[in-house]
């Protein structure tokens, strides 16, 4: 048996001194670290939280998320994750959809939270950003609740472009192994190390590479609760980080400074990239610019999430995600799941330790996305003759904003509540500085007015603020094929078409 905050346990008494977790002038020693998380598990058990139930978590970078977190799975709980940026009705789909039990939110996610989980008839805790005492029991639980290793520990929610979000359930074993094979192989890190915590928590690149694994190597993780290259930059040299994770996003953001090399940045001896594809020409000015190497890698929420790398030790091919970690094997097949020939593009297929155990209370959607145990990952890329894989595109449709998701249906489904809209497709369009922005285009019921303002208005009402789209044009018709299906890929947005 084995739960995944026993790591926290362990490393403790060995570093019980040591900074665990920061956040400016706040800060916590392991000690500390795990004495508040096994109050907060107790506070959970006494609030009715039994092993197997799910806890939901809308809380930024802060202190308080990895002490709930590590809480929750002392307790034997599941965590739901969310941003904290969603809205209520988007809190509430989570909470239901998961059969949560609490939901933990931070002071400026109360009313949102609060909304949700009246709706879903379940208690709302708000917690301070630095220790969340409003959860923690006078007393500390003395031991976690075991669980196996096939038990969940999170439930990650992701979405194609069809339906409602699913969630991936990930397991103590596929994080746990995740989190160690990072730590060991990719990050090599020891307690000695700072690892930057500007990735969100709540996703599971930061969930796991910056926080698992650095509670695993005993290293001090320093917290960023919004990012900010000109922050970074001054955590970076004020904190001496050695290791710094983040999307593409954050390394023009930094890169992009009027000022960049004004910070002394001599600390950091690794970068990390992930979350979408990194800009050849970005990936060198920046380690021309700070003196540090990037390594770019590849993952998504149902492989816990890293999948492949460009390692360490072994050749770097700027442009490539590299070659799968230990314990996972990756290969690229055709649409009937065969092997494609040497060279061509396929859709990049995992097996692994990583691998989830399946969309939660989605047997089929599970079986479509591992029809042989081999998971499916949407992803199309092609292998060289090393071995190296190299993303081409996504056959799936999603749209990565600045690092963050962001599902065409589900923003189509709010504009769609508008009384005057008949069709809607939602696309993903270059963003020199985000990757991607999201774009919908739309024609009204006949008869019907609506402008854009109004439009875009309505939707940003109803979704996260990095949701909306920001460009937003009325059409007479849109694209769509022989079935009469709305074909996004035929969208095409206008010359003069305003951004807000």
């Amino acid at each position: 048996m084995s739960n995944l905050a026993q790591n926290l346990l362990d490393t403790a008494p060995k570093e019980a001194t040591r900074p665990a977790l920061r956040m400016d002038d706040a800060s916590l020693t392991y000690a500390e670290f795990r004495d508040a998380a096994l109050r907060v598990s107790a506070g959970l058990r006494a609030r009715g939280v039994e092993p197997g139930d799910r806890v939901g978590m809308v809380l930024p970078n802060v202190l308080a998320f990895p002490v709930v977190f590590y809480g929750a799975l002392l307790a034997g709980a599941a965590v739901v994750p969310m941003n904290p940026l969603l809205k209520a009705r988007e809190i509430e789909y989570y909470l239901q959809d998961s059969g949560a039990r609490v939901v933990v939110a931070a002071e400026q996610s109360a009313r949102p939270a609060g909304e949700a989980a009246a709706t879903a008839a379940i208690e709302a805790v708000t917690v301070g950003a630095a220790v969340p005492q409003e959860l923690m029991a006078a007393e500390p639980q003395s031991e976690p609740v075991p669980r196996e290793d096939s038990d969940t520990a999170v439930i990650l929610y992701t979405s194609g472009t069809t339906g409602k979000p699913k969630g991936a359930e990930l397991t103590h074993a596929s994080l746990g192994s995740n989190a160690r094979t990072t730590e060991e192989t990719l990050l090599e890190a020891t307690p000695d190390d700072v690892i930057m915590g500007c990735l969100p928590l709540f996703h599971v690149f930061g969930l796991t590479c910056s926080l698992n694994a650095g509670v695993l190597a005993g290293a001090c993780l320093t917290l960023i609760p919004r990012f900010d290259g000109g922050k970074a930059l001054q955590v970076v040299e004020r904190d001496h980080v050695t290791i710094f994770q983040g999307v593409p996003t954050m390394f023009s953001a930094m890169l992009h400074r009027p000022d960049p090399t004004e910070h002394d940045v001599s600390s950091l001896r690794l970068c990390v990239s992930g979350g979408s594809a990194m800009p050849v020409e970005v990936m060198r000015s920046f380690e021309e610019t700070f003196g540090c190497i990037v390594l770019e890698g590849y993952g998504l929420s149902e492989t816990s999430p890293v999948a492949s790398f460009n390692h360490p030790h072994a050749e770097r091919k700027p442009g490539s995600i590299g070659t799968p970690i230990r314990g996972v094997e990756m290969r690229l097949v055709d649409d009937d799941g065969r092997d494609v020939p040497a060279g061509e593009v396929g859709e990049v297929a995992i097996r692994g330790e990583n691998v989830m155990k399946g969309y939660w209370q989605r047997p089929e959607d599970t079986a479509t996305a591992i029809p042989d145990g081999w998971f499916r990952t949407g992803d199309l890329a092609r292998q060289d003759g090393d071995g190296y894989f190299f993303i081409v595109d996504r056959k799936k449709e999603m749209i990565i904003r600045g690092g963050y998701n962001v599902y065409p249906r589900e923003i189509e489904e709010a504009l769609y509540e508008h009384p005057a809209v008949a069709e809607v497709a939602c696309i993903g369009v270059t963003h020199p500085d985000l990757g991607e922005e999201v774009a919908a285009a739309v024609a009204l019921k006949p008869g019907a007015s609506a402008d854009v303002d109004e439009l875009r208005d309505f939707a940003k009402a109803r979704v996260a603020a990095y949701k909306y789209p920001r460009l937003l044009w009325l059409v007479d018709e849109l694209p769509k094929g022989p079935t009469g299906k709305i074909l996004r890929r035929a969208v095409e947005v206008p010359g003069d078409v305003g951004r807000r």
